[in-house]
């Protein structure tokens, strides 16, 4: 498709994360929290993969579309309703950008390949569910791993680490270890992944 056709799908995707109600602070400056996220998500994106195809380009974008409006609360507090939540967001993200690809003239095959990405379908199989869950974990590295350290003790910080880590590929790995972290959250990522 065409520059326009990206631009309009990448404008309507942010007015939406745009109206998210919660706001963070980044840089003495609040943004609309899905907004940063979408942001850093494409900035990211494009920093450790410059040759992303449009497609990944989207998908990183709408990754999080709308997130606020299903609660975790929705779901029981215990970890079979976390997981049914995040199924349930995957699909919700996906049917969202959906429409908006539809809408700005996308075809259904390409709507059909960003849907089956943000959804992360053959993850370790597909080069592109690779790549986009590599960035994903890159962005909780460098924004969100500090106020994680901040809410959790530490074993629960060293497996949610090792779990972050296996998702990623080996040039996922050697880019996570170029962010500057604190000394004492690079100490506890060695101690989780074993360096």
């Amino acid at each position: 498709m065409t520059n326009k056709t990206f631009y309009n799908a990448s404008e309507l995707i942010d007015a939406e994360n745009a109206q998210d109600p919660n706001s963070e602070i980044y840089q003495t400056k609040s943004y609309p929290k899905e907004l940063l996220y979408s942001n850093r998500m494409y900035e990211k994106l494009m920093e450790f993969h410059p040759d992303a195809s449009e497609a990944v380009q989207i998908a990183s974008k709408a990754q999080h579309i709308c997130r606020w409006k299903i609660a975790r609360e929705s779901y029981p507090m215990n970890r079979l309703g976390y997981l049914k939540w995040r199924e349930y967001l995957k699909k919700f993200h996906s049917k969202t950008t959906a429409e908006i690809l539809e809408k700005v003239g996308y075809t259904a095959d390409f709507i059909a390949r960003v849907t089956f990405l943000i959804e992360k379908k053959l993850l370790k199989k597909d080069g592109e569910t690779q790549l986009l869950e590599d960035v994903i974990c890159l962005v909780f590295m460098e924004f969100y791993l500090d106020p994680f350290v901040q809410k959790y003790d530490r074993e629960k910080m060293k497996n949610i680490i090792h779990q972050t880590w296996t998702k990623m590929s080996k040039k996922g790995h050697q880019e996570a270890l170029k962010i500057k972290y604190s000394d004492t959250n690079l100490e506890l990522i060695k101690e989780a992944i074993g360096l």
